[in-house]
Protein backbone atom coordinates (compact mmCIF):
# COMPACT_ATOMS: atom_id res chain seq x y z
CA UNK A 1 0.00 0.00 0.00
CA UNK A 2 1.12 3.44 -0.86
CA UNK A 3 0.37 6.03 1.28
CA UNK A 4 0.55 10.23 0.98
CA UNK A 5 0.37 11.68 4.43
CA UNK A 6 -0.63 15.01 4.60
CA UNK A 7 0.22 17.91 6.92
CA UNK A 8 -2.09 20.49 6.40
CA UNK A 9 -0.92 24.09 6.64
CA UNK A 10 -1.51 27.21 4.30
CA UNK A 11 2.43 28.49 4.44
CA UNK A 12 3.79 25.46 4.63
CA UNK A 13 1.81 22.14 3.98
CA UNK A 14 4.22 18.95 4.59
CA UNK A 15 3.24 16.23 2.15
CA UNK A 16 5.37 13.11 2.53
CA UNK A 17 4.87 9.74 0.73
CA UNK A 18 5.65 5.79 1.87
CA UNK A 19 4.44 2.44 1.04
CA UNK A 20 4.74 -0.69 3.41
CA UNK A 21 1.85 -2.94 4.70
CA UNK A 22 0.97 -3.55 8.18
CA UNK A 23 3.29 -5.22 10.96
CA UNK A 24 6.16 -4.38 8.35
CA UNK A 25 8.54 -1.80 7.89
CA UNK A 26 7.75 1.25 5.36
CA UNK A 27 10.01 2.77 2.88
CA UNK A 28 10.15 6.10 1.99
CA UNK A 29 8.85 7.00 -1.45
CA UNK A 30 8.97 10.93 -1.36
CA UNK A 31 8.56 14.02 0.69
CA UNK A 32 8.44 17.86 0.14
CA UNK A 33 6.56 20.82 1.72
CA UNK A 34 4.53 23.12 -0.60
CA UNK A 35 4.83 26.31 0.29
CA UNK A 36 2.88 29.44 -0.02
CA UNK A 37 3.52 33.68 0.25
CA UNK A 38 1.51 35.31 3.24
CA UNK A 39 1.58 38.23 1.49
CA UNK A 40 -0.91 36.81 -1.56
CA UNK A 41 -4.64 36.44 -1.48
CA UNK A 42 -6.35 33.35 0.14
CA UNK A 43 -7.60 32.28 -2.70
CA UNK A 44 -4.73 31.75 -4.95
CA UNK A 45 -2.56 30.36 -1.72
CA UNK A 46 -5.49 27.76 -1.69
CA UNK A 47 -5.36 27.14 -5.44
CA UNK A 48 -1.90 26.93 -5.28
CA UNK A 49 -1.93 23.94 -2.83
CA UNK A 50 -4.28 22.51 -4.37
CA UNK A 51 -1.97 22.09 -7.71
CA UNK A 52 0.58 21.02 -5.98
CA UNK A 53 -1.09 18.51 -4.33
CA UNK A 54 -2.98 17.04 -7.61
CA UNK A 55 0.54 16.75 -9.01
CA UNK A 56 1.52 14.80 -6.25
CA UNK A 57 -0.79 12.41 -6.45
CA UNK A 58 -0.15 12.07 -10.19
CA UNK A 59 2.94 11.40 -9.92
CA UNK A 60 3.08 9.31 -6.96
CA UNK A 61 0.13 7.51 -7.31
CA UNK A 62 -1.03 6.66 -3.51
CA UNK A 63 -3.61 3.97 -2.76
CA UNK A 64 -4.96 6.13 -0.37
CA UNK A 65 -4.18 9.90 1.62
CA UNK A 66 -4.17 10.62 5.46
CA UNK A 67 -4.21 14.06 6.39
CA UNK A 68 -4.21 15.45 9.86
CA UNK A 69 -7.06 16.59 11.57
CA UNK A 70 -7.29 19.66 12.54
CA UNK A 71 -7.55 20.42 16.99
CA UNK A 72 -8.19 23.33 18.35
CA UNK A 73 -5.30 25.79 19.04
CA UNK A 74 -5.19 29.33 21.01
CA UNK A 75 -4.67 30.78 17.33
CA UNK A 76 -8.12 31.16 15.45
CA UNK A 77 -6.54 32.11 12.25
CA UNK A 78 -3.74 29.18 12.29
CA UNK A 79 -6.86 27.40 12.84
CA UNK A 80 -8.66 28.71 9.78
CA UNK A 81 -5.63 27.93 7.88
CA UNK A 82 -4.65 24.38 8.80
CA UNK A 83 -8.64 23.40 8.46
CA UNK A 84 -8.61 25.45 4.69
CA UNK A 85 -5.25 23.36 3.82
CA UNK A 86 -6.60 20.39 5.22
CA UNK A 87 -9.99 20.99 3.09
CA UNK A 88 -7.95 21.25 0.08
CA UNK A 89 -6.38 18.12 0.64
CA UNK A 90 -9.13 15.70 1.11
CA UNK A 91 -10.31 17.69 -1.35
CA UNK A 92 -8.03 16.94 -3.90
CA UNK A 93 -7.86 13.47 -2.86
CA UNK A 94 -11.60 13.10 -3.53
CA UNK A 95 -11.29 14.13 -7.00
CA UNK A 96 -8.83 11.33 -7.73
CA UNK A 97 -11.34 9.09 -6.32
CA UNK A 98 -8.92 7.68 -3.19
CA UNK A 99 -10.04 7.09 0.39
CA UNK A 100 -8.85 9.89 2.39
CA UNK A 101 -8.87 9.21 6.43
CA UNK A 102 -8.09 11.71 8.88
CA UNK A 103 -5.84 11.35 12.46
CA UNK A 104 -5.57 13.59 15.35
CA UNK A 105 -1.87 14.88 16.25
CA UNK A 106 -2.24 12.54 19.60
CA UNK A 107 -3.46 8.92 17.19
CA UNK A 108 -0.48 9.98 15.14
CA UNK A 109 2.35 10.55 17.79
CA UNK A 110 0.86 7.38 19.51
CA UNK A 111 1.19 5.09 16.41
CA UNK A 112 4.89 5.89 15.08
CA UNK A 113 6.64 6.34 19.00
CA UNK A 114 3.88 4.33 21.44
CA UNK A 115 3.11 7.87 23.41
CA UNK A 116 0.34 10.39 22.36
CA UNK A 117 2.12 12.71 24.50
CA UNK A 118 5.33 12.71 22.21
CA UNK A 119 7.02 16.00 20.91
CA UNK A 120 7.78 17.02 17.47
CA UNK A 121 12.23 15.52 18.08
CA UNK A 122 10.46 12.28 19.56
CA UNK A 123 7.96 12.05 16.12
CA UNK A 124 11.20 13.16 14.10
CA UNK A 125 13.88 10.63 15.71
CA UNK A 126 10.68 7.75 14.92
CA UNK A 127 10.18 8.76 11.35
CA UNK A 128 14.19 8.67 10.47
CA UNK A 129 14.16 5.31 12.37
CA UNK A 130 11.47 3.72 10.89
CA UNK A 131 11.94 4.98 7.43
CA UNK A 132 16.01 3.90 7.98
CA UNK A 133 16.72 7.35 6.69
CA UNK A 134 20.07 8.95 6.84
CA UNK A 135 18.68 12.16 8.27
CA UNK A 136 15.75 13.66 10.09
CA UNK A 137 13.30 14.83 7.40
CA UNK A 138 13.25 18.89 7.06
CA UNK A 139 11.22 21.07 7.99
CA UNK A 140 9.28 19.36 10.85
CA UNK A 141 5.95 19.39 8.41
CA UNK A 142 7.76 16.94 6.35
CA UNK A 143 8.33 14.12 9.04
CA UNK A 144 4.93 14.90 10.41
CA UNK A 145 3.74 14.08 6.85
CA UNK A 146 5.53 11.02 7.26
CA UNK A 147 4.21 10.14 10.56
CA UNK A 148 0.75 10.65 9.24
CA UNK A 149 1.27 8.13 6.03
CA UNK A 150 3.47 5.29 8.22
CA UNK A 151 0.25 5.34 10.82
CA UNK A 152 -1.77 5.10 7.72
CA UNK A 153 0.00 1.95 6.85
CA UNK A 154 0.23 0.11 10.09
CA UNK A 155 -3.07 1.85 11.58
CA UNK A 156 -5.45 3.21 8.55
CA UNK A 157 -5.47 0.06 6.24
CA UNK A 158 -6.35 -2.60 9.13
CA UNK A 159 -9.58 -0.44 10.00
CA UNK A 160 -10.66 -0.35 6.52
CA UNK A 161 -10.01 -3.74 5.90
CA UNK A 162 -12.31 -4.96 9.04
CA UNK A 163 -15.19 -2.31 7.99
CA UNK A 164 -15.04 -3.54 4.51
CA UNK A 165 -15.62 -7.22 6.05
CA UNK A 166 -17.94 -6.08 8.64
CA UNK A 167 -20.19 -4.30 5.80
CA UNK A 168 -19.68 -7.48 3.15
CA UNK A 169 -20.79 -9.95 6.18
CA UNK A 170 -23.87 -7.54 6.67
CA UNK A 171 -24.88 -7.21 2.64
CA UNK A 172 -27.21 -9.83 1.17
CA UNK A 173 -25.02 -12.77 -0.45
CA UNK A 174 -21.82 -11.50 2.18
CA UNK A 175 -20.01 -13.29 4.57
CA UNK A 176 -20.71 -16.93 5.82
Amino acid sequence: MRVLGVDPGLTRCGVGVVAGVPGRTCELVAYEVVRSDPDEPLAHRLLALETALAALVERHRPDAVAVERVFSQHNVRTVMGTAQAGAVAILTAARAGLPVQTYTPSEVKAAVTGSGQADKAQVTAMVTRLLRLPAPPRPADAADALALAICHVWRGATASRLAAAAAAARSPGGGA
